[in-house]
């Protein structure tokens, strides 16, 4: 479930974007959100959640791998200093409807099937400036 979106050219973990009114942002950083289910969180050991995160992530990353905003995000000179958020829906209803919506969006995300059991058990998407993506977002919980 993969979806691409056109690139925009930066070389650091952040980058200049315009507001709606057309003004630059200055210093919008590069985001990842990934998103993990409360149900599974709840009823799966914190180890498998982790690994299921990670996975979504590093999927997300490799298959944008040569987009301008991923290249910022991972150069080294800003490897130390990646930003995640990590968010949480209900169940398997809203992490799909989710995904349904970024691709409608034209969001690029990696939704997780965990195989054999063919369970959608996270998203992820590449990095974006995190004000082209954070109204897909808004509403969602932090995981705590």
């Amino acid at each position: 479930m993969m979806e691409s979106s056109a690139p925009t050219s930066t070389n650091s973990s952040s980058v200049t974007s315009s507001s709606p009114s057309g003004s630059p942002l200055p210093d919008d950083v590069l985001v990842q959100y990934v998103v993990l289910r409360r149900d599974l969180i709840d009823e799966w050991p914190l180890g498998s959640i982790v690994t299921q995160g990670c996975h979504a992530s590093v999927a997300a990353i490799w298959s944008h791998m040569t987009d301008p905003h991923t290249l910022g995000y991972c150069d080294p000179s800003n490897i130390d200093s990646m930003h995640k958020v990590t968010l949480e829906v209900k169940g398997e209803a809203q992490i799909v409807n989710l995904s349904e919506k970024l691709k409608e969006g034209a969001i690029a995300h990696k939704l997780w099937i965990e195989q054999p059991e063919n369970i959608p058990t996270c998203l992820a998407t590449k990095p974006y400036p995190k004000s082209h993506v954070s109204s897909f977002f808004k509403k969602l919980k932090l995981c705590r």
